[in-house]
């Protein structure tokens, strides 16, 4: 499969620590992507804690996207769940979309778990919104059958409903090929 390849002038790397209280905005301007969707109300959401995004970079597992010389753009957040790296957050600046960088993003990830023994990378995404789950299905990602969640997807499911979203459409996939590279061609 032929993926976008990163856009010359971004680089994918870990986080440091002074870039963590970025993050927020740029979740906070991928939210306006439901503005005309049935999930408008993300828009108004509250983006994952600081204590959060702060626990999972002591543990190595937060990466920022950098458009030269040194802007943060987009990032993603993981956690262990269940033998997998649960993609726990991930969102591009709206200014800059649709140039790869998400796809950077896990795919970098995605190295770093085959490196750490992780069997698969796992997120929780909407069903039919384009950049959900059909774009993690380009990558490789698969969902998982309601019976086949075992309990830190459950939790998961959980937290998502306490927190309003509609648990009815949403999915829970895995990608078990890991690494997910990115080809030298656009696609």
């Amino acid at each position: 499969m032929t993926m976008k390849m990163l856009e010359p002038g971004y680089v994918i790397r870990s986080a440091r620590l002074e870039e963590l209280v970025q993050l927020a905005a740029i979740e906070q301007s991928a939210a306006r992507l439901f503005a005309g969707t049935p999930y408008a109300f993300l828009v108004q959401a509250t983006p994952l804690s600081y204590e959060v995004v702060l626990e999972r970079f002591r543990a190595g597992q937060v990466w920022v996207a950098i458009a030269s010389p040194s802007a943060v753009v987009g990032y993603v957040v993981t956690k262990p769940v269940e033998h997998t790296l649960y993609l726990q957050q991930i969102d591009v600046d709206l200014t800059h979309g649709r140039r790869g960088i998400g796809t950077a993003l896990i795919s970098t990830v995605s190295v770093w778990a085959y490196q750490q023994g992780y069997s698969a990378l796992s997120l929780s995404t909407f069903r039919t919104i384009p950049w959900n789950a059909p774009f993690y299905a380009r990558l490789g990602f698969q969902p998982l059958d309601e019976a086949e969640l075992l309990s830190g997807f459950r939790d998961i499911r959980q937290q998502e409903a306490e927190a309003g979203l509609p648990i009815a459409d949403r999915v829970i996939m895995q990608c078990r090929k890991l690494p997910i590279s990115i080809e030298n061609r656009a696609g």
